[in-house]
């Protein structure tokens, strides 16, 4: 349950803070992750991200500002939660309403309300989740970096997805095919070349690492790819059910949903600074995922 209290005393700070400044590092540290690992869990968990939480929340105790404020100004309500012109409020504010500022004073007027999230432990039926827990030494991987903003916002390819379309549409996950040497022995021989490696290593607090990999052995042709070396873990791995390629996106979307919202609040395990494994795989004309996130008991 601590991991539940981590996240509902980050949950506090943001709720106290929403007419002030929110240091995404403070909300992290509350619940001792990083702040990229922190975004990640919250939009997993919620299906929204945490900007667009904090958003819809100001957004909220604004309109009711308005309301009931009496002879409040709606310039001085958009400066109390953060916007810095009457313009951008409005603009906002008629996105999430579909009124304007102005209006929300009207009695009989059609608000929306987001209210503060709590994080609960739901029991969602007997469906089984299969994993497996397995520590592994260190090992060696090498491919083609990227590092991404957690809101997808810089230079294009600005997310992994991107990264992905871009590398396969131009060959480069081909030739990374070729140069990699044989999969390691603690792998299954039903895994493809080539693979992906998140937040292996830290870049900033609004931004994490993301590689197309392969496994490095002595076979391996590195030349022009970046390198790493990823420390002995134990990796808790969720393996997928087969699936055809069309339902990629919503097997993995649930993978990671589902170690995020029901196994890893009440395994006693947390997961170490983020890192985590996407392993791609086919069998008997069909693919499957595994997930391998590094954790410990806490």
């Amino acid at each position: 349950m601590e991991w539940l209290e981590r996240m509902n005393r980050a949950i506090d700070y943001i709720e106290a803070n929403l007419t002030g400044e929110i240091e995404l590092r403070e909300a992290a540290h509350m619940a001792c992750c990083s702040s990229y690992q922190f975004q990640r869990m919250f939009s997993f968990i919620t299906d929204v991200t945490l900007a667009e939480y904090i958003r819809r929340r100001r957004l909220t105790l604004a309109a009711l500002e308005l309301q009931h404020g009496g002879a409040a100004k709606v310039i001085d309500v958009a400066l109390k939660y953060g916007y810095e012109s009457p313009v951008s409020f409005a603009r906002a504010f008629h996105a999430l309403h579909g009124i304007t500022p102005a209006m929300a004073r009207q009695e009989g007027i059609a608000l929306k309300a987001y209210p503060r999230l709590s994080f609960l432990i739901t029991i969602k039926g007997a469906e089984a989740m299969n994993y497996r827990i397995e520590t592994k030494e260190s090992f060696e991987v090498f491919g083609i970096e990227g590092v991404f903003r957690v809101d997808g916002g810089g230079e294009a390819p600005q997310t992994p997805a991107k990264l992905w379309e871009q590398s396969l549409a131009n060959g480069d996950v081909k030739r990374l095919e070729a140069c990699a040497g044989d999969l390691p022995s603690f792998v299954s021989r039903d895994l493809h070349p080539v693979h992906a490696v998140c937040s292996y290593r830290k870049t900033g607090p609004d931004t994490f690492s993301y590689m197309l990999c392969a496994f490095k052995d002595e076979g391996s042709n590195t030349d022009g790819y970046t390198s790493m070396s990823i420390p002995a873990h134990t990796w808790a791995i969720f393996p997928s059910e087969p699936h055809p390629w069309d339902q990629f996106g919503e097997t993995i979307e649930t993978l990671y949903k589902r170690f995020y919202t029901e196994w890893l609040p009440t395994a006693g395990y947390e997961q170490v600074d983020g890192i985590d494994f996407e392993m791609y795989g086919a069998k008997d004309g069909l693919n499957y995922i595994e997930l391998w996130f590094a954790v410990r008991k806490v």
